[in-house]
């Protein structure tokens, strides 16, 4: 169903095609604005954008308009746990995706039906912070693809190599 799946995700709060243009196709875009309302024009010009690129665009927290304008999926975040895109009648190529932090978030997202599951923060030391060894005890909860969040960069990346996640994610590591 879901055959080319990307291995890396780049979160942006905004549209700028600096950064965007230079990736590769195994990418995916996640579209992740908490401070304003998502404009509909961006979206839409996002996403002929990744299109003609060869991106998949995930929108955030908001299933309803993702499907409604037919783009690739929809991430919902760790503290979203609702489960009423449940009730919509998703496309066979439309991909649900999550974020959690410890077990009971798992679960959430397990309930969520999301394909994939960004568990964070693996590098970055934040009150999540989780390190390589909690990283893979949480991965090994769910059968649920896993891809490793937070504090990634060139000097770390290496270090993946020592987990079973299906691939990153990340904002600065990508700028």
């Amino acid at each position: 169903m879901h055959v080319n799946l990307p291995s890396k995700y780049y979160f942006i709060n905004k549209f700028d095609t600096n950064n965007i243009d230079k990736l590769d196709k195994n990418t995916g875009i996640i579209l992740r604005n908490y401070s304003s309302e998502n404009n509909l024009k961006t979206i839409i010009n996002l996403k002929k954008f990744c299109k003609k690129k060869g991106f998949k665009f995930f929108l955030s927290n908001n299933v309803k308009l993702a499907l409604k304008l037919n783009l690739d999926g929809a991430y919902i975040p760790s503290f979203n746990s609702d489960i009423g895109h449940l009730s919509y009648s998703l496309k066979n190529n439309f991909l649900i995706i999550g974020s959690a932090h410890n077990n009971k978030e798992i679960k959430v997202k397990e309930k969520q039906l999301v394909k994939i599951i960004f568990l964070s923060s693996i590098f970055k030391k934040n009150k999540n912070y989780l390190g390589i060894n909690k990283f893979k005890l949480f991965a090994k909860f769910t059968k649920i693809k896993v891809v490793a969040l937070g504090g990634i960069s060139n000097k770390n990346l290496k270090k993946l190599k020592l987990l079973d996640c299906f691939g990153f994610a990340g904002i600065s590591f990508f700028e």
